[in-house]
């Protein structure tokens, strides 16, 4: 079963005032992001972050018990849908549910 989406009365008067080309272009970006050839597989990145950034994210993921990789794609997602990415059907790729116990 798929997700209803629901919009706020904010983002529908918005909506409102959209050109047919940014029509078109939120269509097209909405199919590739959401398209079966987009869910087929990951890539490998490398990403320089501040040490004592990472190791403040990472354990603030394990006060939340979940894994930080797995937030950090939730987040990724949460910016690119403009939604809350724990209202998505959970995350796949070998990732770990919310609420599983982590060790460090």
């Amino acid at each position: 079963m798929r997700p209803v989406q629901y919009f706020s009365k904010e983002y529908l008067e918005q909506c409102k005032g959209m050109k047919p080309e940014d029509i078109l272009r939120f269509l097209d970006e909405f199919r590739r992001l959401h398209s079966p050839a987009a869910r087929r597989g990951s890539r490998l990145i490398s990403l320089k972050v501040p040490e004592n950034l990472l190791e403040a994210f990472k354990a603030k993921a394990n006060l939340h018990e979940v894994p930080y990789q797995t937030q950090i794609k939730r987040l990724m997602m949460e910016w690119v849908t403009g939604q809350s990415a724990e209202a998505n059907a959970p995350m796949r790729e070998g990732s770990r549910r919310q609420g599983t116990t982590r060790k460090s």
